[in-house]
């Protein structure tokens, strides 16, 4: 359920399924090949480790909550989640819908309100730094630190942590939390969350995932996208040294790094906003769809 649904670009929705499976095996390729050849990706693993979306799950086109997909091919769908038949068709069921109001309410409150506040590009992606501040235990340990040890700790000591994102900050140091500017838990989310932080932009991937099947896949591979850029500059501007990797670091230890930094953050942050507003709007249809006593469901033919 999305403003980009157009179902009148193509003749069979099958088309549409086999163009999106074609677009997510393109972004895929790379992960797919180093999973198999067994080499690990400090920056990219990340989208299939911390988020919880598998490439086979990216690779399913689903429709949304509201269409009937008709044909052979559509009996297909009763083997997953959510499905029903209706008529001769296969669609998302109601009760589907109505099991997932209590995501869709909190997702809608979340990006609401993030949406609502002015953004903010002062952090300069020292979200990571603090992760590994006073600590010898780090994240990425095959991965060099890329001024050490001390030198890492001396940024954190130099530059104020303001970060606004508590799946973030959840993974400060104890001694890190501490210099934060103020204390941020799961319960203070929703008033704390900002546009400009690259996090929040990032999760719109999650949040389009929660909502599958109930929208339209085409909505989730733009948030993958977005994340998978956004999660490039987080860790350009972490401690890491990623060279090897092929991403040469924004240095936000220097001015002229955190302005480097905080330009490509605000590229993130109005790259996020219309996905964001895409997202609202699916939640409020949905939100709709729940309050009505029927389904309200279209027909769509193919296979």
């Amino acid at each position: 359920m999305s403003e980009s649904t157009d179902w009148s670009v193509c003749a069979d929705w099958t088309e549409r399924a086999e163009a999106h499976r074609r677009r997510a095996d393109a972004l895929l390729a790379p992960h797919v090949e180093r999973r198999r050849a067994g080499r690990p990706h400090p920056v990219f693993d990340f989208l299939f480790t911390y988020y919880s979306c598998r490439p086979r799950q990216l690779r399913v086109w689903h429709p949304g909550f509201g269409v009937v997909l008709g044909g052979d091919a559509a009996q297909a769908y009763l083997t997953r989640a959510g499905y029903q038949r209706s008529g001769a068709g296969v669609t998302v069921s109601r009760d589907h819908l109505l099991t997932r109001l209590g995501t869709v309410t909190f997702i809608a409150e979340l990006l609401a309100a993030t949406a609502a506040r002015p953004a903010r590009f002062s952090c300069f992606g020292m979200h990571e730094w603090a992760m590994v501040y006073r600590t010898e235990t780090v994240r990425h340990d095959a991965v060099p630190l890329r001024l050490g040890a001390a030198g890492t700790d001396a940024v954190v000591e130099s530059i104020p942590l303001r970060c606004s994102h508590f799946d973030a900050y959840r993974f400060f140091t104890e001694p890190a939390a501490a210099r934060n500017a103020r204390p941020l838990t799961r319960q203070t989310q929703i008033a704390e969350e900002q546009p400009g932080c690259v996090h929040a932009g990032m999760d719109l991937y999650k949040w389009a995932f929660k909502l599958g099947p109930l929208i339209e896949s085409s909505l989730l591979l733009d948030c993958f996208e977005l994340a998978a850029d956004a999660r490039i500059l987080d860790m350009r501007a972490s401690p890491y040294d990623l060279q090897d990797f092929g991403f040469a670091p924004i240095r936000v230890e220097t001015p002229d790094g955190r302005r480097e930094y905080a330009a490509a953050q605000e590229a993130i942050s109005g790259r996020a906003a219309p996905l964001r507003s895409r997202l609202l709007r699916a939640c409020a249809a949905l939100a709709e769809a729940g309050r009505r006593s029927g389904p309200g469901i279209s027909a769509f033919t193919g296979g």
